[in-house]
């Protein structure tokens, strides 16, 4: 079985590489620019091009076909397009990465199939993705392009913290500051459910469904059954840190409204303030050895080990930091009006 991943070095894809590494069965393409492939297995073959570069990519693969082409940084419909014309009668199956913030937003029921309607009007990100998939379902219809559409929702791996608040040099900042002893913004009162997928598991069900019949023309969403409220994930992050937890509940709706600078509005009111239970049962039956088992505790655990072993995962967010003090600050001020 041949494969192609279009990019390929990323939190999902990074897994996936490394499992299908140790399978005899499969022989793995990866086309990106080349800036992170020293991460690579050594017997992933290797492609080097701009996949925006349309026109190089088709010469390069020219006379190539694959089992399995699978796209991992395809954001807006353009992107979409262009691996159609790439790929059509090139590939048996076509896997797109999409995400579950495309699903219903606000949600109508917190219990989430990949039969829930796909809305999202607070995140461009999301509503690029939906487009995609139109896109694509509609060249499966038309065209018999052989697609699979995979949501994953928020999917973690060695090299980053998952949280909800934080700013653009990633979560860092965060980690410092419970290493400091400083307050925490957590968003809502922490109670909202969430679910956590460590790329590992999720590798598991996205192998699955590589070169499955019972794919085609199928969407599917890929994550933990593991359920924790935004309280428990912050406490067992301050836990593996070995401080106490010092939780500063703000409103997302406030959030949003002082935090123009870090796209609040897409990434809490259309995506983490929401309650999402996901329902695997779909995947379960098309892949029926899947079962994610790396518990939040054990794999943040050892995330948080490898990012404070390597200080190049500590990037400083230094105005995020302030920004944090700010919002804090201005909330305790705001009980001293009422006492």
């Amino acid at each position: 079985m041949k494969a192609l991943f279009i990019g390929g070095t990323g939190t999902i894809s990074t897994a996936i590489t490394r499992k299908l590494a140790t399978m005899p069965e499969w022989e793995v393409y990866v086309l990106n620019r080349g800036n992170r492939n020293d991460a690579l297995p050594a017997s992933i073959k290797t492609i080097k091009a701009d996949i925006n570069d349309e026109a190089a990519v088709a010469e390069q693969l020219k006379g190539m076909t694959f089992d399995c082409v699978c796209e991992f940084i395809g954001f807006e419909p353009a992107h979409v397009e262009r691996d159609f014309r790439l790929f059509n009668g090139k590939t048996k199956q076509y896997l797109y990465i999409s995400s579950a913030s495309a699903y219903q937003k606000p949600l109508s029921n917190y219990h989430i199939t990949e039969s829930t309607p796909l809305s999202n009007p607070h995140w461009l990100y999301s509503r690029n993705k939906i487009a995609c998939e139109e896109f694509l379902t509609k060249m499966y219809r038309e065209n018999g392009f052989p697609i699979t559409i995979v949501r994953p929702s928020h999917t973690y791996d060695e090299r980053s913290i998952p949280l909800g608040v934080h700013g653009k040099n990633g979560s860092w900042q965060v980690a410092k500051r419970m290493l400091e002893g400083k307050s925490v913004i957590i968003h809502g009162d922490g109670t909202s459910l969430w679910t956590m997928t460590h790329n590992s598991d999720f590798a598991k069900g996205y192998i699955g469904l590589m070169g499955n019949i019972h794919a085609i023309g199928e969407s599917f969403h890929i994550t933990s059954d593991e359920r924790l409220t935004w309280n428990q994930i912050y406490q067992t992050i301050a836990n593996c840190l070995g401080v106490e937890l010092k939780a500063c509940h703000v409103s997302s709706e406030f959030l949003n409204s002082v935090g123009p600078d870090y796209d609040f509005e897409g990434s809490l009111i259309g995506d983490k303030a929401n309650s999402v239970v996901f329902d695997n049962s779909k995947l379960k039956r098309i892949v029926p050895e899947f079962c994610a088992t790396t518990r939040f505790d054990q794999g943040i655990a050892k995330t948080i080990a490898n990012v404070l072993a390597h200080p190049e995962l500590q990037k400083e967010d230094k105005e995020f930091d302030e920004w944090c003090d700010k919002v804090i600050a201005a909330q305790e001020q705001a009980k001293q009006l009422f006492r």
